[in-house]
């Protein structure tokens, strides 16, 4: 077992119950799970593999990201003074060319990124997956890094040709994301308390009533938490804004709770992204 002890920092803002502030603070880690909390007085003189002085700077709980799109990264700076139809209209057909090493190197980018800016747990949202692009090149990423990662399978699966925003070569087919999904679940999701890794399950919008049956089932008794669009019968919302597309209907609170009790995998776990609550 691994230990580290960081000590005579300046400010350690703990944000626990008590809101507590430790001035000349210290923090006992044992195997990555943090074992004491206080002042350098109290726990300063533990022996320990690794030793930390922090003497001259603050210290706070690491930030968690809850949404990201890890490979926009790649193109930031491109459309970014027109409306979101013109910008994805724009960037679909540049996605459409992103492969495995793609989503490796936007994952690892934009993870250095929020580790810089104090982040250390964050999620990804992957809903293309081009040129047999896989959620493992964000996961490799994650590893290589050390952050902490809630890895999202998304996917899109109502493509240009059937009234859908997205090219055909950037949707998949819905056995086919449920078959990777569960794949990746089986490979990667780790159920344990202080797990690095966890799979989420990125729902896609849903074209209809019971589109998964049994297999969207079997995912949730996978115990993996899952995210669901807001949905409705009659025509998606989009998933990057909330805002309606044209000539489509807002999600209201009865067409939610109709998906939840027509989907039995979308459980209590379940939570909606870009939407208001249900």
């Amino acid at each position: 077992m691994s230990t580290l002890l960081v000590k005579n920092i300046d400010l350690l803002a703990t944000f626990d119950d008590g809101r507590r502030e430790i001035k000349d603070g210290a923090i006992f880690v044992r195997d990555n799970v943090i074992e004491a909390v206080g002042a350098s007085a109290e726990i300063g003189a533990r022996q320990a593999d690794e030793t930390l002085d922090l003497s001259g700077h603050v210290v706070m709980p690491g930030m968690v990201n809850i949404h990201h799109h890890m490979y926009q990264t790649l193109t930031r700076v491109m459309v970014q003074d027109d409306e979101l139809l013109v910008w994805l209209k724009t960037l679909y057909p540049i996605w459409a060319k992103l492969d495995d090493e793609a989503m490796r190197i936007s994952a690892g980018v934009a993870m250095a990124e929020l580790i810089q800016s104090g982040c250390t747990t964050t999620s990804d949202h992957l809903y293309i997956l081009p040129n047999n692009s896989t959620l493992d090149s964000t996961i490799e990423a994650s590893r290589a890094i050390g952050m902490r990662f809630h890895a999202a399978r998304g996917s899109m699966s109502v493509g240009r040709s059937q009234g859908g925003l997205p090219p055909d070569g950037l949707v998949e087919d819905e056995r086919a994301i449920l078959a990777d999904t569960q794949r990746v679940i089986e490979a990667h999701h780790d159920k344990g308390r202080f797990a690095m890794l966890r799979v989420a399950v990125a729902i896609p919008m849903l074209t209809e009533t019971r589109p998964c049956g049994e297999s969207g089932c079997s995912i949730s008794r996978s115990a993996v938490v899952c995210r669901m669009s807001c949905p409705t019968f009659q025509a998606p919302v989009s998933s990057v804004s909330g805002r309606r597309m044209a000539n489509s209907s807002p999600p209201t609170r009865a067409t939610v709770s109709e998906t939840r009790r027509t989907l039995p995998y979308i459980a209590w776990a379940s939570w909606r992204r870009h939407s208001s609550p249900a």
